[in-house]
């Protein structure tokens, strides 16, 4: 919970103030042994704690997503497999997976989304990052407009949707081969660009290392690069600045 939903419960009488006390005073983490649940990093960041599923135990696992669960009645993990979902689901029958994205959670009904992010491709191939990108933007609350397999090997694709991206607070262009997109669209827009290069290609792709040093290495203004296939790190930073762009306008 942040700050301002704990003094609105003691306001509206659902939590005492010695509640209130205890919760603001408690250890700024949980220890379970094996992990330290950052509890109160969405009071400090904006940010619940999100879940890095892949190479977990299942125990632990099932334990983190319960406790998280609790604390902010709604949990969120990337890079699970099916396996994971298919044991978390006994345990938890709220929770939904996405075999695109391989993205777990349990959402909160409802949710205000504000602003707009443009989530674009380069490729077809390349929707696995941008839909893991595009769902942590949602989940964080931002809206989300899609713009799939708009490369530069046929660039009235892109611009046919040119006024949507424009329109957009932040674009996050996500490319493998040789990752030439970011360039293009950091060049059409004054908004800030975030680039993923993918792990997307053929052999001198080098599993994303090629777009990663195009993306890096772009003429055009305003990019910023995150890791190969990192897109939960896009849809993140994104958020960051789609809360900025509503803030201000």
């Amino acid at each position: 919970m942040e700050v301002h939903e704990i003094l609105e419960k003691v306001k509206e009488g659902a939590m005492s103030v010695e509640e209130a006390q205890r919760y603001l005073q408690r250890q700024p983490f949980e220890e379970l042994g094996y992990a330290k649940l950052d509890t109160q990093r969405k009071i400090r960041s904006g940010f619940a704690e999100v879940i890095f599923c892949s190479g977990k135990a299942d125990e632990h696992l099932k334990q983190i997503v319960g406790r998280l669960y609790e604390e902010e009645g709604e949990v969120f993990g990337t890079r699970a497999t099916k396996a994971q979902y298919e044991m978390l689901k006994k345990a938890y029958p709220k929770i939904e997976y996405d075999e695109i994205s391989h993205i777990i959670k349990i959402e909160k009904k409802d949710k205000e989304k504000i602003g707009e992010i443009a989530v674009c491709t380069a490729g077809t191939a390349d929707i696995s990052v941008a839909e893991e990108a595009a769902q942590t933007a949602e989940y964080f609350g931002s809206r989300v407009e899609r713009i799939y397999d708009v490369g530069v090997s046929g660039l009235h694709r892109l611009l046919a949707r040119l006024d949507t991206i424009q329109s957009a607070n932040c674009v996050i262009a996500i490319a493998g081969m040789e990752g030439a997109l970011a360039s293009v669209i950091g060049g059409l827009v004054d908004k800030p660009v975030i680039a993923v290069p993918t792990s997307v290609g053929y052999g001198a792709n080098m599993n994303g290392l090629s777009a990663l040093l195009t993306m890096i290495n772009s003429c055009a203004n305003g990019i910023a690069v995150v890791n190969i296939d990192n897109g939960y790190g896009a849809g993140y930073i994104a958020t960051q600045i789609n809360r900025l762009g509503v803030r201000h306008e």
